[in-house]
């Protein structure tokens, strides 16, 4: 049975090596994961400057869709943008 010699060399070759195949791996796999920002009730109500109550008509109509977990409820941050450039009004009246 042929046997080979392992030298330092040889394991710090592989070493390296190992290592830059993880690094691409990750690196592949890190623009697959997609990030989800949740923000809470009141960090809405704070961004779109509107109370409670009507938070509560937007989830109730179906506009904002939402997850509650226990006694919280959260809000994706993505859709709330997307809502908000679906219904904005450019102005064609320019102020003199």
């Amino acid at each position: 049975m042929p046997t080979a010699i392992i030298t330092t060399d040889d394991l710090r070759e592989f070493k390296i090596e190992l290592l830059g195949e993880i690094k691409e791996l990750l690196h592949e796999n890190q623009a697959k994961v997609i990030k989800k920002e949740w923000l809470k009730s009141t960090q809405v109500m704070n961004m779109l400057n509107i109370s409670s109550g009507t938070l509560r008509s937007l989830r109730r109509s179906g506009i904002l869709s939402f997850t509650k977990i226990g006694g919280l409820i959260f809000y994706d941050a993505e859709q709330i943008q997307r809502i908000l450039m679906d219904n904005l009004v450019k102005n064609s009246k320019q102020k003199k």
